[in-house]
C-alpha cells in the first residue's frame, strides 16, 4: 500500500507509512503564476493508496481532490482526513444556509473514509464511500497517564465534549466532570459554575477542538479562582486560531496538549499509531 501525504499531514503521513514500513510516497505542489494549485504524485506504480490529508484550509481541500482524482486508477483508494474542515456547519442554523460538512463530505469519492473524532458523526453519511470515524481519546488519555500529576481530574468544558472526557478517562482512572457553557456568539461564552472540588487539585480541561479559545479561557479563570492548582489543556484538533495560545497562557493553563491532526508546535501526540493499526486491519 503507498500511503500519501497531503500538504497539510507531511508528518503525520511519514509517521503513518513509518509504523507500517513503508516509504511515504513523494508528491510536488506548487502554484501556477494566477494561483491554482498544482499537485503530481511522482510514483507510476498502482498500489492500493491511502492518502492522508487534513483539511483546516479551502486550498487542502483542493488538494485532497487533486490527489484522489491522481490516484484513479488504483485498485482501491482510501483517505484519512483526521481533521476535516467545514465540520463544525453540520446543520442549518439560519435560513438560506448550506449544510457546509454535507456539501464537503459529498464531494470525496473513495473506496473507504477515515475521519478522527468528528465534529458531528452524521457526516459520515454523506461521504461517497465506507465511512469510519476513528478515536484518538485514548492516546490523550495515555498522555495525561504520564504527566505525574496531583490528585487529577479531567473537566469537560460543556455536554459535547463529556463522552470524550469519558473516554479518555476509562482507562487511566481519573474522575471527570463537566462544566455547563452557555455560547452567545462565536467568541462570546459564559461559564457557569458548578460544584466540584478542585482545590488544590491539577485539573485537565480536555475538548475535541479548540479554535478561538475563549471557552477554555474562561474556564481556566473560574477553576483558578476555586483554587485549582495546575491546568492543562487538552484537545484532539489544535485549530488555535489568531491569538488562543495567548488567550490561554495569559489566563493561566500550564501546558497546550494536542494530538497531531493538525501540525502545531503542540501537537505532541501523534495519532499515526491509531492510522496505522486501523490499515493493518483492512
Amino acid at each position: 500500500m503507498k500511503i500519501i501525504a497531503g500538504p497539510a499531514s507531511q508528518l503525520l503521513a511519514s509517521k503513518v507509512a513509518q509504523q507500517l514500513n513503508t516509504p511515504p510516497t513523494i508528491c510536488d505542489y506548487k502554484r501556477f503564476p494566477d494561483g491554482e494549485l498544482y499537485t503530481r504524485i511522482k510514483d507510476d506504480s498502482i498500489d492500493d493508496v491511502t492518502i492522508i490529508q487534513s483539511t483546516p484550509t479551502d486550498s487542502d481541500y483542493v488538494a485532497l481532490l487533486q490527489l484522489i482524482d491522481a490516484c484513479e486508477e488504483a485498485p482501491t483508494i482510501n483517505v484519512v482526513i483526521p481533521y476535516m474542515g467545514y465540520s463544525r456547519q453540520d446543520k442549518v442554523f439560519n435560513r438560506g444556509e448550506p449544510v457546509s460538512a454535507r456539501a464537503i463530505a459529498r464531494t470525496i469519492n473513495a473506496d473507504r473514509v477515515f475521519t478522527v473524532n468528528i465534529h458531528e458523526r452524521s457526516i459520515l453519511e454523506h461521504f461517497n464511500a465506507d465511512s469510519f470515524d476513528l478515536d484518538a481519546s485514548h492516546l490523550i488519555g495515555n498522555h495525561i497517564r504520564s504527566l505525574n500529576l496531583t490528585d487529577p481530574l479531567i473537566i469537560s468544558p460543556d455536554s459535547g465534549a463529556l463522552e470524550l472526557a469519558k473516554s479518555a478517562s476509562a482507562d487511566i482512572g481519573i474522575p471527570y466532570e463537566q462544566l455547563e457553557k452557555t455560547r452567545h456568539s462565536g467568541e462570546s461564552v459564559t461559564i457557569a459554575e458548578k460544584e466540584i472540588d478542585v482545590s488544590g487539585r491539577d485539573l485537565i480541561l480536555l475538548d475535541d477542538m479548540i479554535a478561538t479559545g475563549g471557552t477554555m479561557a474562561e474556564s481556566i479563570r473560574m477553576l483558578k479562582e476555586q483554587g485549582a492548582a495546575d491546568i492543562y489543556v487538552a484537545c484532539i484538533h489544535p485549530v488555535l486560531a489568531r491569538n488562543a495560545v495567548v488567550r490561554l497562557y495569559n489566563a493561566g493553563v500550564k501546558e497546550i496538549i494536542s494530538t497531531d491532526t493538525l501540525e502545531k508546535p503542540q501537537s505532541i501526540i501523534s495519532i499515526a499509531p491509531l492510522i496505522a493499526d486501523t490499515l493493518k486491519s483492512l
